[in-house]
């Protein structure tokens, strides 16, 4: 793995959200996750998926926000930094495109190409595995409380209903992947 891009990210992650209350926590527990998992996917793509975990939030920075919709707001971000396929996995990350649409971003999402790939699927498991402190969590209890922090009738609530089904079956799959692997050599 060459650790550039993670040294890049990890940088960049830790200046721009580490004042922002427990958005640093939750960073470095999908980090953690991201580590732990990544030896499911082709070693190419490890680097790729730890740098993504790291900067999956980065548009939650004040002085990246443009639309105040932080998937958005970072992958505008990467891609003005050269980093294409970092740009479009922070895009999508987590069901972006449902809310993206009740906000009314969905044409300026449309910009960044979903990648459809077990590095995209595992960068959203681990944000959806992981609390606003860091701590794994399951899926659901993870989406509970984003609805509850963000307040049942808000647009990120709304999203995440039209996003559920989809995230459900990303889990499913997701979580099959891992058993597969790890009936195959134990992560670790």
């Amino acid at each position: 793995m060459r650790v550039e891009l993670v040294v890049w990210s990890a940088e960049q992650a830790r200046r721009r959200l580490c004042g922002l209350g427990r958005r640093w926590l939750h960073t470095r527990g999908v980090v953690a996750r991201a580590q732990a998992l990544g030896t499911i996917v082709a070693e190419v793509d490890r680097e790729v998926l730890i740098a993504a975990a790291y900067l999956h939030d980065i548009g939650y920075a004040p002085e990246l926000t443009v639309t105040g919709f932080h998937p958005l707001d970072g992958a505008q971000w990467l891609r003005g930094q050269g980093y294409e396929r970092l740009a479009c996995l922070v895009a999508h990350h987590s069901g972006a495109r449902f809310e993206a649409q009740v906000k009314g971003f969905g044409d300026a999402l449309d910009a960044f190409p979903p990648e459809h790939s077990l590095t995209a699927d595992l960068l959203t498991y681990c944000d959806l595995t992981t609390d606003p402190d860091g701590v794994q969590i399951t899926p659901s209890a993870r989406l509970a409380e984003v609805r509850h922090r963000h307040g049942a009738e808000s647009e990120v609530a709304r999203g995440i209903d039209a996003a559920e089904a989809a995230l459900t079956e990303l889990v499913a799959r997701t979580e099959q992947q891992i058993a597969n692997r790890t009936a195959r050599d134990p992560i670790g």
